[in-house]
């Protein structure tokens, strides 16, 4: 009777184990759940939740996962969750490398915070990732994540690979959307400074003897902040449809909505 008893716990280990491993991949990879007040202990309890909500409604395949069939499934399974996760994280980058455009045109570069998620990054950097955070959050973007997760495997059950050619190619075709949105956001911030720069050149050469230094760089940072409280409509718009994009990127990676 014990013999029996263990061998269906280890069964249900098993059967447990196949989409606790995407999810888990997901929790590692996604923005939001990736920030460092977004602790381990609740990535683990959110993954066990979603795990035993998702568990029944499929029929999981008892394989060994110390098989050569069980390891590539495991592979497969980590590949398609943190897939998932990484496509979001192209809007990420695309912030940050927008806030390093907008500070070096401000003359910001030095002004620079330790981000434990992401490094050395500058201060704009910070203040756009906390409106894209406050972005996402408010349009549900985490409930929207958590749903396609959940759908992702009925448009991609056991046994489905997503390293194929195909899925690199969206993935690069995508990944140029780090720049495009980047300059997307940091455009009338950077037109507006250049001008500024061009004036601060004729005032320059008009009066030699003014410290171009001593003017310079107190216009261009006070100016930088003027015209970017006057632009964060735009950058706000533009980061919900970086947002949208990378949804939808998703939505065609997965299947999901296309079945």
């Amino acid at each position: 009777m014990l013999n029996v008893l263990a061998a269906d716990i280890i069964e249900r280990f098993y059967a447990f184990m196949w989409p606790m491993l995407r999810i888990s991949a997901l929790m590692l990879t996604a923005p939001i759940f990736t920030q460092n007040a977004f602790n381990l202990r609740l990535r683990i309890l959110m993954a066990l939740v979603l795990t035993w909500l998702i568990y029944p409604l499929h029929r999981w395949p008892l394989i060994d996962p110390v098989s050569a069939q069980g390891l590539l499934q495991v592979f497969n399974q980590i590949a398609i969750g943190a897939l998932m996760g990484l496509v979001l994280q192209i809007v990420v980058a695309a912030v940050v490398v927008a806030g390093q455009s907008i500070s070096s045109a401000m003359g910001l570069s030095m002004a620079n915070m330790i981000d434990p998620n992401l490094g050395n990054v500058p201060v704009v950097s910070q203040f756009l990732l906390l409106l894209a955070s406050l972005v996402f959050v408010g349009f549900g973007g985490h409930a929207v994540l958590l749903g396609l997760v959940s759908e992702s495997f009925y448009t991609l059950p056991m046994g489905t690979s997503v390293l194929n050619q195909a899925v690199f190619g969206r993935i690069v075709q995508w990944s140029a959307m780090m720049f495009l949105g980047a300059l997307l956001m940091a455009l009338p911030v950077m037109v507006f400074l250049l001008f500024i720069n061009v004036g601060l050149g004729i005032v320059t050469r008009a009066a030699p003897s003014l410290n171009i230094f001593v003017v310079g760089f107190p216009a261009m940072i006070l100016a930088g902040f003027l015209i970017l409280i006057l632009s964060m409509d735009v950058i706000g718009g533009r980061i919900d449809w970086l947002w949208t994009q990378g949804f939808g990127v998703l939505r065609d990676l997965t299947g999901v909505g296309h079945v």
